[in-house]
Order: C-alpha cells, then sequence, then structure tokens
C-alpha cells in the first residue's frame, strides 16, 4: 500500500515528482518518501528558500539521531543522496557525498525447523473473537504464512494477491510489477494449491465473499498491509516458547530465508547441479542474479555442514593434522 505524503517547502514539486518518477519505475518508495518528508520540514523549519541541496544543508541534515543506529542513518541519507542525484539530471545543483556511512550487516535469525512447527502451532491455535471480520483474519494469517514459507515470496507481494492473478488449475501465482518492476511466474506444490482451493471456498462464505483480495484486510475491499503483517507475526513468535531462548527475534522475511536454504540443502544432499538449478531458483525468487539469492544461504548455521560433506576437492589437497602428545 503507497504512503503519500504532502511536501511543502522550497523543494516540494522536486520531491513530488521524483517520488512518482520512482514509482513508475515499479518501486513502493514508502521508506524513502517518508525520510524525504522529514527533509521537507526539516528545511521548511529552516526556512531555505533556494532549492539547491548544497553541501552544507546535506552535512546538517546528516547530523546524527540521537538513538539513531547507522542502518537507519545510511536509510536516511541514500533517500536525500537519491534525491540529489535527480536534482542534477535536471540541472539543479546538488552535493553528492562520494562517500555514504555503511550500515551494520546484522545477520537475521533464522527460524529452525522445531522455531518454525512451535510458530504454526500458535497460528492455529489463536482464540477466536467474537468480531466476525477478526475470525476470519485469523484463518487468512494461517494461509498467508504458510504461502510465504512454502513459495519464498516477499511479504508484500502475498498480502497485495489478487484471485485473478492465481490460477487454481495450474497452481501458478503470477506476479505483476514486483520489485524492480519484474513479472514472474510461481508455482505452488500440489498441496499448497490445494490448500488455496480449499481456502476460497470458505472465504466465500464470510463477510469478504467475492473480494478481489487473496488475503482481505478488516475492511475487504483492502487487503492486508504488510506492516499488519509484521506486527501479527511479532504477536504469534512472542507467544512460542522458542522467543525466551534467542537473543533475537525472526521476521516474517525469514520465511524467505528458510524457503531459499531448505531448497539449496535438498538440492545439495541429492547431488543436483547447483550451477544448473540457480539461475531458476533467482528468477522463481525475482532476483537479480544467482549472487542475491546466494546471500540467503550464507548464514545458514548448517551450510558449512553439508558444503563440507560434498566437497571432493579439498580432503586432496589439504592434509590432515596429527596430534602429538608434549
Amino acid at each position: 500500500m503507497l504512503r503519500n505524503y504532502h511536501y511543502e517547502s522550497v523543494f516540494a514539486k522536486y520531491l513530488e515528482e521524483y517520488v512518482a518518477l520512482r514509482r513508475s519505475a515499479g518501486y513502493m518508495f514508502n521508506l524513502q518518501s517518508y525520510h524525504l518528508h522529514r527533509f521537507d520540514q526539516y528545511c521548511g523549519r529552516r526556512g531555505i528558500e533556494k532549492p539547491e541541496l548544497t553541501r552544507q544543508l546535506f552535512e546538517q541534515w546528516a547530523a546524527s539521531i540521537d538513538g539513531e543506529n547507522k542502518a537507519s542513518l545510511y536509510s536516511r541519507l541514500s533517500a536525500l543522496k537519491g534525491f540529489g542525484e535527480y536534482l542534477c539530471m535536471i540541472g539543479i545543483d546538488a552535493y553528492i557525498p562520494r562517500v555514504m556511512p555503511k550500515p551494520e550487516k546484522v545477520l537475521p535469525y533464522l527460524m529452525s525447523d522445531s522455531d518454525i512447527a512451535e510458530f504454526f502451532n500458535v497460528v492455529d491455535s489463536a482464540s477466536k473473537s467474537s468480531v466476525p471480520a477478526f475470525r476470519r483474519l485469523a484463518v487468512e494469517y494461517r494461509i498467508l504464512f504458510r504461502l510465504l514459507l512454502c513459495c519464498g515470496l516477499r511479504n508484500n507481494e502475498a498480502c497485495s494477491l489478487k484471485w485473478k492473478n492465481i490460477d487454481l488449475n495450474k497452481g501458478i501465482i503470477t506476479l505483476i510489477h514486483s520489485k524492480g518492476d519484474k513479472d514472474r511466474l510461481v508455482y505452488m506444490a500440489r498441496d499448497i494449491q490445494e490448500l488455496l482451493i480449499a481456502y476460497l471456498k470458505w472465504l466465500d462464505t464470510t463477510d469478504a465473499k467475492g473480494t478481489v483480495w487473496v488475503f482481505p484486510g478488516k475492511i475487504p475491499t483492502a487487503y492486508i498491509p504488510k506492516t499488519s503483517a509484521d506486527q501479527k507475526f511479532n504477536q504469534y513468535w512472542r507467544r512460542t516458547k522458542a522467543s525466551k531462548h534467542c537473543d533475537k527475534k525472526p521476521t516474517v522475511h525469514g520465511f524467505r530465508y528458510a524457503f531459499v536454504i531448505k531448497r539449496m540443502n535438498d538440492w545439495m544432499k541429492r547431488g543436483v547441479d547447483l550451477h544448473v538449478m540457480m539461475p531458476y531458483l533467482s528468477n522463481y525468487l525475482g532476483h537479480s542474479g544467482p549472487i542475491e539469492t546466494q546471500y540467503y544461504y550464507h548464514p545458514a548455521e548448517n551450510a558449512f555442514e553439508i558444503v563440507r560433506s560434498k566437497d571432493t576437492v579439498s580432503s586432496k589437497v589439504i592434509p590432515e593434522v596429527a596430534s602429538y602428545e608434549e
């Protein structure tokens, strides 16, 4: 769901044009729009009169905010840098920093099979509400989270799905204008296909009968927002025993990691040639290439063990180290 902000500073016209341009290329651009909205308000408070992104203005905006981590700072400054590049493109002077503060790379918490099983036990046993729309949503989340795990979809892709883009007979999901303005086909396993068929029949018995959305929100004319799915995931996760024993909490995006890891592990265990299969997996996920897909695999705890078990080269060139008694 797109978030629109009202710009009022001397940069307002250019900010509106820039956001529209990015969205026309297929990007949601919500977070960047929020950062630029804050910059617009900052310029208004400072009384900036000329639409020039000077070095002084950029560096003043770049000043660290109390409690802001490196990742948030990088996100905020990247949004302004992109806007500066747009200004230069249309002939307006703008300062573009050569070096940006690098965000901290935080490895995600990857849910184990037992974590996932416990999570879905919580999801399936959620107490029933007396409000019909909330009872419906409880069932929707059971289907939504399973679809994310079993098809490797992005959260926003699944939330905004329309029934017209799902072929329930062939088991194919068609994603239109996804991230990077890419279209792609996602093939479902037979059990997920049957689950959606049964779910659609059930949905037609609720207040959302005839809705165009696969996952209608509280008001059936709109779909479940991505942020609502994030919040509901957190609520369910906090009810698990596993949540009490981990230093970081997983996110909805962790289902996409789990999909990639399980697929690659299965291929390696069966001796499938990854050089052949990775381009197909990359296209299936909507990635720009296999390298981006491989990034999803490297944090897996059991990755090294599986890779080593299939490694037929290192054992021949790296000798074993003998132990000696002193």
